[in-house]
């Protein structure tokens, strides 16, 4: 086999991935297959190095490993081509506008820099305003830091750094100024078993930019304590994030549970990356799938009139709990 004979280490400083990435990719998304010696040393070939460079190219564009692993060398070249042309960078989402910014907060998350990442924010939130902070560079710096997170390019303790930084960002944007006093309430939290904050800081700051008064409950509460704060302080609605994992199998079950004990007029809202695995629950039980922060938006926006009391629709609770 005359044309294996790169060592995973060379591999790396060629392509530009960590040897933890090469690893990652090969055992979940069987990126490339490496000869293996008798000592289980991987050996690679020139032609899977530049599979794993285009591969690292197509993911630095903003695309889902897990979407273009099994693409050919050309079709990932056509990709990268596209993706050049477009200017999309590591955008994923981020307007032209908010790209350099969330260039610049990736940057400084992979060296664990958080002045760099404080002052980058800054200046974006000088550049776009509140709602383009949110909407155009922190939402998709949100999402890209949980894809990269999942693939292996990040390791968990960059997404726990960034949280750290953002939630103080976050927490300045979520400072009421002014709120009048029927301002309506709204409850957030993430459900037990779903520990990512990230996405409840966002809805934190939404909320209040729109002139919310919200009562944030932080990660993983079960669905008695969330509605215990939600009637306790008089909620017009709850909003919960679910982002990781999708496929608990407990979950489903507090959704449920949470939809009971709340005040039949007391509205559920719930997105995030994992909703769309929740979401015939969601409906089910009446409760609102939020797709992204303008659709968030939006909900809050019908929602500063009473709601109607709730009705369940036609599905058992079994069925939902299963």
């Amino acid at each position: 086999m005359p044309d294996v004979q790169f060592p995973i280490q060379l591999v790396s400083r060629l392509s530009g991935l960590s040897v933890h990435v090469i690893r990652i990719w090969e055992q979940r998304y069987k990126v490339v297959e490496p000869h293996r010696t008798s000592g289980n040393r991987r050996l690679y070939t020139q032609q899977q190095i530049e599979r794993l460079k285009l591969l690292r190219e197509v993911t630095q564009a903003g695309h889902n490993i897990s979407q273009v692993a099994q693409f050919s060398e050309d079709r990932l070249r056509k990709v990268v081509s596209e993706s050049a042309a477009g200017n999309s960078g590591i955008s994923g989402g981020a307007s032209e506008a908010s790209a350099p910014f969330l260039d610049e907060c990736m940057v400084a998350i992979k060296a664990f820099d958080g002045l760099v990442l404080e002052d980058a924010l800054k200046r974006a939130a000088s550049a776009l305003g509140t709602q383009g902070l949110l909407q155009r560079l922190v939402a998709p710096l949100s999402h890209l830091l949980g894809e990269l997170w999942r693939d292996g390019s990040l390791m968990a303790a960059h997404e726990h750094f960034a949280t750290s930084v953002l939630r103080v960002v976050l927490g300045n944007a979520s400072k009421p100024f002014g709120l009048p006093a029927h301002a309506p309430n709204l409850v957030v939290a993430t459900p037990a078993g779903q520990f990512h904050e990230l996405g409840a800081l966002l809805v934190t700051a939404t909320a209040v930019s729109l002139g919310w008064r919200v009562t944030y409950l932080g990660t993983s509460l079960p669905a008695a304590e969330i509605a215990g704060a939600a009637q306790i302080s008089k909620a017009r609605a709850v909003a919960l994030s679910l982002v990781y994992p999708e496929d608990d199998p407990h979950l489903a079950g507090e959704l449920v549970s949470l939809r009971d004990v709340l005040p039949p007029e007391m509205a559920l809202l719930a997105g995030g990356r994992a909703m769309p695995a929740y979401r015939n629950v969601l409906v089910g039980i009446g409760a609102v799938p939020v797709d992204n922060l303008t659709h968030l938006g939006a909900a809050l926006d019908d929602l500063r009139t009473p709601r109607q009391t709730f009705t369940r629709q036609a599905a058992t609770r079994e069925d939902l709990a299963h």
